[in-house]
């Protein structure tokens, strides 16, 4: 039989999670009718509070809970040397789990680690938990005592820390460096379209456009949603060729390698024909032919920044929430011109 949690009470009686958890702790915020009924639904079906509610608030584990939604990144790999580097140097231990995008399991690592293993968790969502907009358990884990401090893919309507970049701010900047070095046709390229990061970034692009007096044009947009990297240049190819681009911008390295092959195939040269710019600065930035230029996330930065959040609320039991957001830098390489 599945264990009752918070979250199922608070369905039973069409309350929030924090109104069941603030009757279940006998808190004089909620009305006492309310708060009879809660407890003696509880009751009867045998509610058992998380291990975790009751006793971290007393008892530290000194370990943190990781959860990154995949590995295939090395965007991820660098943050999580931050997280490792910080906790370590802090005095904590680290468990890492991957959720590899998916809400169900997400919500599984969340549940099992929430049983007194750890003190808090640092997490960047899965796709499909953006997708759902399903957000509860991440709500239940901050009310029953384990923080959560958000990185990169994080839900707005949360109230936990977070630290994010600033996406938006790097395609803008990256849009004015391109027209300077005198391109007039910069096309968008997107793998990530339907994800926060990725409108972000796309209205960071419409914003650069608009700011050196360079009309927005649609079909030098490119949305792809194929998440196999292997198919990107079976769409990619003819978007190269039926357009006429002098720098493309893309959300991702692999995408960004698509296109400067794409490029070759069209027999133009990089960058004296088109430039080549990815956002994140990863390994196969420093080994595509010719180096990529990259807009560096600077994601060791942002692991070891929600490490720190996370412990200080851990020792000084603040309650203050913040956001740190970090700016991006280019890296210029020889995809665009000197």
């Amino acid at each position: 039989m599945k264990k009752l949690t918070i979250k199922d009470i608070a369905k039973e009686f069409k309350v929030s999670i924090s109104t069941v958890s603030k009757a279940l702790n006998d808190s004089y915020e909620i009305s006492q009718s309310t708060k009879e009924k809660i407890q003696k639904y509880a009751k009867e079906q045998n509610y058992k509070p998380n291990f975790n509610a009751l006793s971290l608030k007393n008892r530290s584990t000194k370990t943190i809970g990781v959860i990154l939604p995949t590995m295939l990144n090395y965007f991820f790999a660098q943050v999580f040397k931050g997280i490792e580097k910080t906790a370590l140097e802090k005095g904590y231990k680290v468990i890492t789990c991957i959720s590899n995008q998916s809400y169900d399991k997400e919500v599984e690592i969340i549940e099992m680690l929430s049983n007194g293993s750890i003190d808090g968790f640092l997490l960047s969502m899965a796709k499909e938990t953006e997708l759902s907009n399903k957000f509860d358990h991440f709500q239940e884990s901050i009310e029953n005592g384990t923080p959560i401090v958000m990185f990169d893919r994080v839900a707005q309507s949360i109230s936990c820390d977070k630290v994010t970049t600033d996406d938006l701010e790097g395609a803008t900047k990256t849009v004015e460096y391109l027209y300077k070095k005198g391109h007039k046709n910069i096309a968008f390229v997107s793998t990530m379209s339907d994800l926060h990061i990725g409108k972000q970034r796309l209205e960071g692009y419409q914003e650069g456009l608009k700011n050196v007096g360079l009309a927005y044009d649609e079909s030098l947009v490119l949305n792809i949603v194929e998440r196999d990297y292997k198919k990107y240049k079976n769409i990619v190819r003819p978007f190269i060729k039926a357009n006429k681009i002098d720098a493309v911008i893309t959300t991702g390295e692999s995408v960004a390698v698509s296109v400067m092959k794409a490029v070759k195939k069209n027999d133009q040269k990089i960058p004296k024909d088109v430039a080549v710019i990815a956002f994140s600065n990863g390994i196969l930035s420093r080994h595509s032919s010719p180096k990529m230029t990259t807009i560096s996330q600077h994601g060791e930065k942002m692991g070891s920044a929600a490490t720190e959040i996370l412990i200080d609320k851990l020792e000084n039991k603040t309650k203050e929430i913040t956001t740190k957001v970090i700016q991006t830098d280019l890296v210029i390489r020889d995809s665009t011109r000197k």
